[in-house]
């Protein structure tokens, strides 16, 4: 790799400003780029607050339903313009708390059949069990998906598909260690170790339903987990966790539909308030670069 010396870094000649126009350059980048910060941090906020926007319209659509006739959640006998919400009745949870009348509550376990990742080999990183034909999801992969999972970074070969197990293209997909809680849908038939579980949702409930659910208790399914050096679940803590949901499966899919458009129009205010942000960080950059190089002249 081409190196330069020191006594040639030392003969460099630069061009600088007086003193008094070093001041002027600093005092006004200080004000500059405080300006340009604050305004970040704000759009920074603003994404915070949309992503709770999003939590609160998934919590309200699969505990207390939709109407469908507006497309506006159900909220009790609140009204919503001229219409009203369900009656809603006691769940007899505390956690729970008040559902639609109509609705069902149930053990996961009854509701789906759970499945426990695997891969016995260790080490984990042993290479001799990589670089195959066969898909292999981590935590990492669940975190980061949007919903779907559609990519992978590692593969199996025969040897570490025989010590793991395949799980079918659409199984709901949960991390029990690391992040707790996070859920995604497989696009792909894959196997993934044993801190991930697999849903296989039965008759009664809709796997598109069940990961919003799912999404809406996470703060339970935390509070569930034991207290190691770090926090893990397993499945005979999921499987009698109570879950709320309407025993009509178009009503689950009305719901679906309602979350996604709702986060969708959400979704698309984040990607252009993270445009600007993106653009200020540039400006930032650009700014600093032009005004000491007297590309720009700062006022006196």
């Amino acid at each position: 790799m081409p190196r330069a010396s020191w006594a040639f870094i030392a003969n460099l000649q630069i061009a600088y400003p007086t003193i008094e126009e070093q001041t002027a350059i600093a005092n006004y980048l200080d004000r500059k780029t405080v300006e340009i910060d604050t305004l970040i941090a704000q759009k920074e906020r603003l994404i915070a607050l949309y992503e709770e926007e999003k939590a609160a319209i998934i919590n309200q659509a699969v505990t207390k339903g939709i109407d469908s006739a507006v497309g506006v959640p159900l909220v009790g006998t609140l009204e919503q313009g001229n219409h009203k919400g369900l009656p809603l009745r006691d769940s007899g949870i505390d956690w729970l708390g008040e559902i639609p009348a109509g609705w069902k509550v149930k053990k996961l376990k009854y509701l789906s059949l759970i499945l426990r990742g695997k891969f016995a080999h260790r080490p984990r990183n042993d290479e001799r069990l990589y670089g195959g034909i066969y898909p292999f999801i981590q935590t990492g992969e669940v975190t980061n998906a949007n919903k779907f999972i559609k990519g992978y970074r590692q593969t199996l070969n025969e040897a570490g598909y025989a010590v793991s197990q395949e799980f079918p293209s659409g199984t709901l997909v949960m991390t029990i260690a690391a992040n707790i809680g996070d859920v995604a849908i497989l696009s792909f038939d894959a196997c993934f170790p044993d801190s991930i579980v697999g849903f296989y949702p039965k008759n009664e409930v809709i796997v598109d339903f069940l990961y919003y659910k799912l999404i809406s208790i996470r703060s339970n399914l935390i509070g569930c987990a034991t207290q190691n050096t770090q926090q893990n679940l397993n499945i005979d803590r999921i499987s009698p966790i109570e879950i709320s949901f309407p025993n009509n499966k178009t009503v689950q899919t009305a719901i679906v539909h309602h979350i996604e458009t709702e986060t969708t129009r959400i979704d698309a205010k984040i990607a252009k308030t993270q445009r600007i942000i993106e653009l200020q960080k540039e400006y930032r950059t650009a700014l600093i670069s032009e005004v000491v190089t007297g590309k720009i002249k700062v006022p006196s």
